[in-house]
Parts: C-alpha cells; sequence; structure tokens
C-alpha cells in the first residue's frame, strides 16, 4: 500500500531523512519508532506531500510527487496536532471532510464521541480533541492511515476503543503507519515496525522477526556460585548479578559452560532472560550509536 524508496529530505540545507526506504503492506499496522529528532514526523509529512523530497514514494502504486496529490485521496492523517476548527462542533468538523454521512455515523460511533458531538470544539479536552482527530483521519473509508502519537492525551478507557479500532480497520485491509514513544501500546496492535535514527532506517521487520533476535543474555545459577564467579573473572567472560544469579551474553553462554563442565561445577538453572520490547529497542539504538562513534 505504501512504499517508500530512497527518500532523502533537506530542510534550510540541512539533511533530516537520508535513504530512507521501507514498505507498509495492505493490513498491516507498522510502528514508525525512534528517537526525539529522529525524523519520525518529518517522514510522515513528507508521505503526505508536505516536504520537498528526492527518491520515490508509492501510494497504492501512484506516485507522490509536488504537483501530484493524485495519491492522497485515499488517505487519511493526524499529524502532530489535529487540524480542527474550534468554533464549529465536532459534527461540523467532520461533516466538512465527510463524504457518507453513513461512514461518519460509523466513525462517530467507533471512536465513542457522541456524548460531545454537537459541542464546539474549542470546549473538547485534549483527549477529545484527539479523537475527533482520529475520526477524520478514519472518514471515508481510507486505504493508508497515518497517525502520529495518537495516544497522546488518551484515558485508559479512551486508548482501548482506539486500539480495537485500528485493529479493525487493518483487519478489513486498511493500512497504517503509526508512530508513538509509548512503545507498550504501540506494540499491541503493530504487526510490524521501523527504526528510525537520526533520519536513517536502521531496521524494518515484522514484530515476530524482531522478537525472535537471539536472547540478550541467561541467568545461570549453579552449585557454587562464588567459585563461578572466580572462574569467569579468571577466563575472562564478562557476567553481572541479579539477585542470586549471574547474568551471562548469548555470546558467551557457550564458552561460560564449557568452563563450569571443566571445574566440575554443576548447573542448577540456566534460562534465558527476556528483554522487553522497550530494552530491545534501546539496546538496538544504542549499538547503532556505538557503531557511528
Amino acid at each position: 500500500m505504501l512504499s517508500v524508496q530512497n527518500v532523502d529530505v533537506f530542510i534550510n540545507q540541512k539533511e533530516i531523512i537520508h535513504q530512507a526506504s521501507f514498505q507498509v503492506p495492505a493490513g498491516a499496522v507498522i510502528g514508525l519508532v525512534g528517537p526525539n529528532g529522529a525524523g519520525k514526523t518529518t517522514i510522515m509529512k513528507t508521505i503526505l506531500g508536505l516536504t520537498k523530497f528526492s527518491g520515490s514514494i508509492q501510494i497504492d502504486n501512484q506516485e507522490v510527487t509536488e504537483n501530484n496529490h493524485q495519491a492522497l485521496q485515499q488517505v487519511g492523517a493526524l499529524i502532530e496536532h489535529p487540524a480542527i476548527y474550534p468554533f464549529l462542533t465536532g459534527l461540523q468538523n467532520l461533516e466538512l471532510y465527510s463524504q457518507d454521512h453513513q461512514d461518519l455515523q460509523e466513525v462517530v460511533s467507533l471512536v465513542q464521541m457522541e456524548s460531545y458531538l454537537n459541542q464546539r470544539a474549542k470546549n473538547y479536552s485534549l483527549g477529545m480533541k484527539q479523537k475527533l482527530g482520529i475520526a477524520l483521519a478514519l472518514l471515508n473509508k481510507p486505504r493508508l492511515v497515518i497517525l502520529d502519537e495518537p495516544m497522546n492525551g488518551l484515558d485508559i478507557e479512551a486508548t482501548i476503543t482506539i486500539r480495537k479500532v485500528i485493529k479493525q480497520y487493518a483487519q478489513q485491509g486498511t493500512a497504517f503507519l503509526i508512530s508513538s514513544h509509548v512503545l507498550s501500546e504501540l506494540q499491541k496492535v503493530m504487526t510490524g515496525i521501523v527504526l528510525l535514527n537520526a533520519g536513517q532506517v536502521v531496521m524494518d521487520k515484522t514484530v515476530k522477526e524482531f522478537t525472535q533476535e537471539p536472547q540478550q543474555q541467561y541467568q545461570v545459577l549453579t552449585d557454587n556460585q562464588s567459585q563461578a564467579q572466580e572462574l569467569l573473572q579468571k577466563k575472562q567472560i564478562k557476567f553481572s548479578s541479579s539477585g542470586p544469579y549471574l547474568l551471562i551474553s548469548h555470546a558467551d553462554i557457550l564458552s561460560a559452560q564449557t568452563v563450569f563442565y571443566t571445574h566440575n561445577l554443576h548447573l542448577l538453572e540456566l534460562a534465558p532472560v527476556k528483554a522487553n520490547f522497550e530494552e530491545l529497542i534501546v539496546d538496538l539504538l544504542q549499538q547503532q550509536r556505538k557503531m557511528h562513534v
């Protein structure tokens, strides 16, 4: 549904995006993640034709260009802040963009904003404005939806609601590109991840591929932990401690087992320590920084 190929973006003669390439298939929910200043919002704006770029961006096999936005007709978006008219009601804002009244009513029902639909938007809370922005992005059955921090300002109940809506639309074939700093929440809906760092795509994988990377560490318990530590130090095998356990990296665990075996130390417990999603992302970013030091 979306193809980004070798895209460069310069703003005020500074390169913000460098040779970015990734795909968003129909029905996929792709999380665009990365640290502040990585270029997430810039690349979203670029996909929407709001920023000059070189390279190729295609939406449903149609090229996005500075002068031709035909490809964007089937795209819904929420970037940075909801683009709403404060002196209009929520309903009036939606009617400005809606092409089908029944579709409008369905979207309103899905995002659960009936109770304040006829209030002026200037009186909306942050969460209410955010829901209205998401509703605007979902109007007219878009084939691609781009959401920048969609959970911003939403309470727990609203967050769960929007999560369900995203999954429902994705099951019907709508593609999503979503950025969020709340990785634990994004993880609950996304099927793939594009990691952006310093304007470059450093990873483009499905969630399944990413979470099946080799375990970073193993926790080890022997029948003599003091001796185990001494042996590891002597053999210059790195380790750390966590409670009663020794933590040994994936790269060193076989060497450690050999050392224990040759010195008649018995393993009582050996288990992978599964890093959570956020830790995996942080580790990957740290590895990238070391490569560029």
